[in-house]
């Protein structure tokens, strides 16, 4: 007696979750069956198909601007350089650090600087100083709006 394979039984076959938007695929899809299934004694309009291949190409491009466009966004967030851009031209105040150590100098003195550059180190947003130090973003104490006359 022959067995039924059981990867043909309808529970266990793979169900794709339906989609209220349609992509270009889908598009082309359905497309070329109106093509394939158009009545040849009444064939699809010229301008009708150029109508349909412009809307086609149309929804091709701003899917890719979308694309592109979400690629810029998570760059943006991710780079800590653009984060902290805005600082450029502030002055920041920090505790003075003992080059040795590393560790807050006691008493505690307070140095302020203008930021020149932002860099990035190991992921981190370095801030360049004008008195050529460079400290990172969670030392900073303080922000001013620069120069002040």
């Amino acid at each position: 007696m022959t067995k039924i394979d059981p990867s043909y039984f309808i529970q266990n076959q793979q169900r794709s979750e339906p989609s209220s938007e349609l992509g270009k695929d889908e598009f082309l899809k359905l497309l070329m069956a109106q093509i394939q299934n158009q009545d040849p004694l009444d064939p699809m309009d010229d301008r009708e198909f150029i109508s349909q291949m412009t809307t086609f190409s149309s929804l091709e491009q701003m899917m890719n601007m979308n694309e592109s466009i979400q690629g810029l966004v998570e760059n943006q967030k991710m780079s800590p350089v653009v984060q902290y851009s805005h600082l450029i031209g502030k002055e920041v105040s920090y505790y003075k650090l003992d080059e040795e150590t590393g560790e807050v100098m006691q008493p505690q003195e307070i140095e302020t600087s203008e930021v020149v550059a932002i860099s990035e180190k190991e992921g981190y947003a370095v801030i360049e100083l004008e008195n050529d130090q460079s400290i990172y973003t969670d030392e900073i104490v303080r922000i001013n709006n620069g120069e002040q006359g």
